[in-house]
């Protein structure tokens, strides 16, 4: 099998090279882009030539979308709790806590992790799977702030608002795995 670049490794492929991928490779490759779901790679591996990175955020997002909704609430389950029991165990993938860690979750004060703990918990509860966020967008003021308010929406809402965090999620490990530069269009 060929070497591959980790979603956190200054290592990217161009275009052609993603596309010139055995589907084992490329599975193997961009397994993770979205948590846990390497049956995300493998579903659209099929739809390769890929012309860019974008072209391959847009089939695995319309992938996500096309999936019932016990399928796409399984893609947010696959997602760990922010700053949760995996993270305090280290069980984390290296993408999750790379980007934990970018957010300040790695930093929490005593109170912090208390409150966190408990909104993971009531979100959970109350809405099957996990709070999913962005963290490389946000710091953990704004995730702190996030997750209580989406606490109020409806679980429609947060289906919907969670799978759209997931595809923020996908993008920038995407780009963390593709060269952006005119020369990787093909």
């Amino acid at each position: 099998m060929a070497s591959h670049a980790s979603l956190t490794s200054p290592t990217t492929f161009r275009i052609s090279h993603v596309n010139s991928l055995s589907d084992e490779d490329f599975i193997t490759t961009f397994g993770n882009v979205i948590e846990h779901c390497s049956l995300v790679a493998a579903a659209v591996v099929s739809s390769r030539p890929f012309h860019s990175l974008q072209h391959l955020h847009a089939e695995i997002c319309s992938f996500i979308d096309e999936l019932p909704v016990k399928g796409r609430e399984g893609i947010l389950r696959s997602h760990p709790d922010l700053a949760g029991r995996a993270a305090v165990a280290g069980q984390l993938t290296q993408e999750s806590s790379q980007e934990q860690k970018s957010a300040g979750l790695g930093n929490l004060t005593q109170q912090e992790r208390s409150n966190l703990d408990l909104m993971n918990t009531s979100y959970r509860h109350k809405f099957g799977f996990p709070f999913v966020i962005c963290a490389r967008l946000n710091k953990k003021e704004a995730i702190l702030q996030g997750l209580s308010r989406r606490l109020h929406n409806s679980p429609e809402e947060e289906l919907h608002t969670g799978i759209e965090e997931v595809k923020k999620i996908a993008l920038l490990r995407l780009k963390n795995l593709i060269s952006e530069d005119m020369d990787s269009k093909m």
